[in-house]
């Protein structure tokens, strides 16, 4: 497969649903074996089975010329199923309304196999660093 926006993630962005700089934005690993991703009718995180870690909030996001990015993302002492994705969302507080945003199954170092460490994401630096608009 290949990176990718959900199409409920890019319509909320169009329709002033989800505001990058205003929204809680989290970020969770995925186990494969139980969420098999489906960019176009996935709307909501109550799509997603279970995750594997899911963050804290993200901090220090930008969105200059339709580029998101973030700081770099810890999950501490991660255990549990090897994980092929990575998924953002805004998150509510209720996975029934926490729009899925995009889905990461291809980067450096996925999958991934929790050992009780701390795993680290460090978004790309290029031109289009989490995702682009």
């Amino acid at each position: 497969m290949a990176n990718g926006l959900y199409d409920f993630g890019r319509e909320s962005f169009l329709g002033g649903d989800l505001d990058w700089d205003a929204n809680t934005i989290k970020v969770s690993l995925v186990d494969s074996a139980v969420y098999t991703r489906n960019l176009a009718t996935h709307d909501f995180f109550d799509d997603v089975a279970s995750t594997v870690a899911d963050s804290a909030a993200l901090s220090g996001k930008t969105k200059t010329g339709g580029v998101a990015d973030a700081n770099d993302v810890t999950w501490s002492a991660v255990t549990g199923a090897q994980s092929e994705q990575i998924i953002c969302r805004k998150d509510t507080g209720s996975a029934a309304t926490s729009i899925l945003i995009f889905n990461i199954d291809t980067a450096t170092n996925l999958p991934v196999t929790p050992n009780g460490g701390d795993i680290v994401v460090q978004w790309d630096n290029g031109s289009n660093k989490m995702f682009k608009l």
